[in-house]
């Protein structure tokens, strides 16, 4: 790493997201520090996962490669680091869905949304869909792209591209997952402006932003095993905290402390970034 990089991580962090730090280095560049800090629920964590962040550092550059869509990655600066160019980044996460699952399926089963399936967890529908949230560092909300246009964010050409890129890049992974043996459930993705006003894609694409089932064990109607970090998700419901998390934001009352995370669930985690990463890239990490 150069001594102009190195320097700059020496400084408080431009932005501290939840698993990434960004660094400005101007110049219209930043630098992305992919940490091993992990999220669930919009909350950070106080435990750590070994060699996450190089897992998702490394898989997102895969991505932008492969993908041979434009992007915001200029190079690799270490195996955790990445530098970027800066854009005007949009305000809307593009979440793709293939499977009923995770939020969608009780949103399916409170009537807040309307799907042509019965209420089946896991199971695969008709068409990949678009199913948008707001990007928020608190709590990511659905938003309809009726929603995003009266917001002004997009126009209707604009929202129409971002559906069109979201839905392509879903497909292209989903069809190298299913080569490692995997099935692409869904993804989260975001993107920005250039210069040219151009929509460009952004951030990273890895076990954070989607959620990979080995082909082996699915089966619809439970949950799945899940080479991502739902096993975490699955484990704070499991012990009472994203139920005493929900009561306490319907509430407006204080996020509750999160729990440190046991160290077998931390190693399992760790295992499974590292093994969708090799399978996924066909490299080792």
């Amino acid at each position: 790493m150069s001594t102009k990089l190195t320097s700059d991580l020496d400084q408080a962090p431009f932005k501290r997201g939840k698993v990434k730090d960004i660094y400005d280095l101007g110049n219209g560049r930043l630098l992305f520090l992919f940490t091993d800090r992990i999220s669930a629920y919009d909350i950070v964590l106080p435990t750590e996962i070994p060699r996450k962040g190089e897992v998702l550092c490394k898989l997102a550059a895969f991505w932008f490669d492969h993908l041979k869509v434009p992007n915001h990655m200029v190079e690799m600066t270490g195996k955790n680091r990445m530098m970027v160019r800066q854009l005007k980044m949009i305000p809307v996460e593009c979440v793709v869905r293939g499977y009923l699952y995770g939020s969608l399926y009780d949103r399916l089963l409170k009537g807040e949304v309307k799907l042509p399936v019965e209420p089946v967890m896991a199971q695969k529908l008709p068409q990949p869909t678009f199913d948008p949230t707001t990007k928020s560092d608190v709590k990511d909300e659905p938003i309809t792209m009726e929603q995003i246009l009266d917001e002004g964010w997009l126009s209707t050409d604009q929202l129409e591209e971002l559906r069109a890129k979201s839905l392509s890049i879903y497909r292209t992974i989903s069809e190298r997952a299913e080569g490692a043996g995997f099935i692409l459930a869904d993804l989260k993705l975001e993107f920005g402006f250039d210069e040219e006003e151009n929509i460009i894609l952004a951030d990273s694409i890895g076990p954070d932003e989607f959620r990979l089932w080995p082909k082996e064990r699915y089966r619809p109607g439970q949950v799945q095993e899940s080479y991502d970090k739902q096993p975490v998700r699955d484990w704070l419901s499991r012990i009472g905290y994203k139920k005493t998390l929900d009561k306490a934001r319907s509430e407006g009352q204080p996020v509750p402390s999160p729990p440190k995370l046991p160290a077998d669930l931390v190693q399992e985690i760790s295992k499974r970034y590292i093994l969708a990463y090799e399978r996924l890239t066909g490299h080792k990490l």
